[in-house]
């Protein structure tokens, strides 16, 4: 009988370090499983994302050439500047021509061309010719202003996007997502429907400067297949506030482009 019992709870051990083990199995298999489960959600979240990132990025513009006519309404410092007609033409990644005329008057006052390292203003007015480096646009607007960056903003694709997206979310059939680059934080807007781009926020990385820029994208057209905003609203702000409306009453892509730029002798250099 002593053995017996013995034999009973040797065998009850071996059942409850058995039922033990098995719990502990059970929930290690259990939590590899959640472990697993939100892996995959996870997963499927950033591929959604990226999804949503890589059909927003389909909608760059790529073009050879650009013609436009715009309206330009501009508010700086000072108050309400006289409404601007330009003819602008893009060769693209080579040049970016410009003639500005006053709209009441519809006279050429300025002619600008823009290269890769150089800017070139013909002043009609007082009859001077300036030409200065690609650092003059940044000195005029305060924005770290290249070549590209210039093209991009005519042209309509987004600007300052940096590789890594900070966050997503999404709201009211709208998307929102925030990059970093090295000059800006930048909040973009884009519809949930088309992945049209409505808005671009960007706040400065240096927390002692108050530089932001602000540009708003509607009154899309659809041409060849690509989405082109005819309204812009840009804001720039740091020291000074200068807001600038864009409505293109006439744009063309991929067409032939004169982009001739003559200088008159009499002209007084700068």
């Amino acid at each position: 009988m002593k053995n017996y019992t013995f034999l009973i709870l040797i065998i009850g051990s071996i059942l409850f370090v058995s039922c033990k083990a098995t719990k502990t199995i059970n929930k290690a298999i259990s939590s590899k499983q959640e472990v697993l489960i939100k892996t995959k959600l996870i997963e499927d979240s950033i591929n959604n994302v990226r999804e949503n990132i890589n059909e927003f990025k389909s909608h760059y513009i790529d073009f050879s050439t650009f013609n436009a006519k715009i309206k330009v309404e501009s508010t700086g410092a000072a108050g309400k500047n006289p409404d601007i007609t330009a003819v602008v033409r893009i060769i693209k990644d080579s040049v970016i021509w410009m003639s500005l005329s006053a709209t009441f008057l519809n006279v050429e006052v300025y002619r600008v061309l823009i290269t890769k390292d150089s800017v070139l203003l013909i002043n009609k007015q007082d009859k001077e010719v300036t030409l200065r480096s690609l650092d003059y646009l940044q000195e005029v607007t305060q924005i770290p202003f290249d070549f590209n960056t210039l093209q991009n903003v005519i042209i309509g694709n987004p600007i300052f996007i940096g590789d890594t997206i900070n966050s997503f979310t999404k709201k009211d059939n709208l998307m929102f997502f925030s990059t970093t680059d090295a000059f800006f934080k930048n909040l973009l807007t884009i519809t949930d429907n088309d992945k049209l781009l409505i808005r671009s926020k960007m706040d400065d990385i240096d927390v002692k400067r108050s530089r932001t820029a602000d540009i708003i994208y509607d009154g899309y057209v659809s041409n060849n297949g690509k989405y082109f905003s005819t309204g812009r609203h840009i804001s720039i702000s740091e020291k000074n506030k200068l807001d600038i409306k864009l409505d293109f009453k006439q744009y063309d892509f991929n067409n032939n482009v004169s982009v001739l730029f003559n200088v008159p002798k009499s002209y007084k250099r700068k």
